[in-house]
């Protein structure tokens, strides 16, 4: 019989990700969510059921009678450990998916404060031993690490807490790289960047996640993982990546560097005032870099995405607090240099 996953939040950019992955294994997956994703994958092998992860009883139903892997994309607080915890006699082994904005710098600041606190400096590369933020409601990034925590004083011996840092994917909410396609298929000529184009925020496929997700199976898997690709892009270097899967181009102006956060113009999703790198994880096999994963990404943004109504399909990267495309201020600046 055929090994199981049990996939909470299914129909995201992860989750469809990890399906197809472990489609490939031979394994047979479940995936939830609230409703049955608009693009379902085609595949014998995977059953789509419509559960609210906040009710345990019907997860338990759904899950009966055990899976061998369940992997978590929803987990956000320390009342979905608790929920884990409770299913855990039904799984072999339980992977959830965190995040690389639990780290914080020597002076205590992290990137969920930043525009309150500044930057965090964080002195180089994060290892999974680095420090991170105390646990508790205040913000996306304490409550993360209480469901760590949460999760490791319980169920310890059979979880996987994956740290993915900028993700990247098909079907995301937040997909980054529409800051490049819109302008490009705006008929933008010049791409204004802030901080001269240079900083790095690590990039993670999705791909990668799932390969993460795979070594979960083994017991001997690390209980906590950073997830990312193999080198970190600068925001330049991200642009024309997805120049070249586009096959539409333009010139990059990088700006030069301001205090003021967000600046003016060249605000960007990659835009640190300092670099975030991490520590890749070696328990599992990286399959490629940013250029040669970002292809999909981009070909479902061109095909998929309303050019005018694309906030109602992208609503993370729609709340960010700064205009992500005002082209009168751009062009304002351009004249003058």
């Amino acid at each position: 019989m055929s090994n199981r996953i049990f996939i909470i939040g299914g129909g995201g950019q992860i989750g469809r990700a990890v399906a197809l992955k472990f489609l490939t294994l031979g394994w047979n997956v479940i995936s939830s969510g609230r409703k049955v994703p608009n693009e379902p994958i085609n595949n014998d092998r995977i059953k789509y059921v419509t559960v609210d992860r906040h009710d345990t009883q019907r997860m338990r139903e759904a899950i009966s009678p055990g899976v061998d892997l369940l992997l978590d994309c929803l987990s956000f607080d320390e009342s979905d450990s608790n929920q884990l915890v409770e299913l855990q006699d039904l799984v072999g082994r339980i992977c959830v998916i965190s995040s690389a904005s639990v780290y914080m710098d020597d002076q205590g600041r992290t990137l969920d404060e930043a525009s309150d606190f500044g930057f965090p400096d964080f002195g180089g590369p994060l290892n999974i031993d680095h420090r991170i933020v105390e646990p508790g409601p205040a913000t996306y990034s304490t409550r993360k690490v209480a469901m760590e925590l949460r999760l490791l004083s319980s169920a310890a011996e059979k979880s996987t807490i994956l740290r993915p840092c900028a993700i990247y994917g098909p079907h995301s909410k937040h997909a980054r790289e529409w800051f490049f396609v819109k302008r490009l298929l705006d008929g933008r000529k010049q791409i204004p960047l802030a901080y001269e184009g240079k900083t790095r925020f690590h990039t993670t496929s999705v791909k990668h996640i799932a390969q993460a997700v795979a070594a979960a199976i083994e017991s001997a898997t690390p209980s906590t993982m950073n997830v990312v690709d193999p080198q970190a892009p600068t925001t330049r270097e991200i642009g024309e990546a997805i120049m070249s899967a586009a096959g539409i181009y333009a010139e990059i102006i990088g700006l030069p560097v301001v205090d003021e956060y967000p600046p003016s113009v060249g605000a960007n999703p990659w835009g640190l005032k300092r670099d975030m790198i991490c520590v890749v994880s070696n328990a599992y096999s990286p399959i490629g870099e940013y250029g040669d994963l970002i292809k999909p990404t981009i070909d479902w943004l061109m095909s998929d995405l309303d050019l005018v109504d694309w906030k109602s399909e992208l609503p993370v990267l729609a709340a960010y607090p700064f205009s992500l495309f005002d082209y009168e201020k751009e062009d304002e600046l351009l004249r003058g240099l």
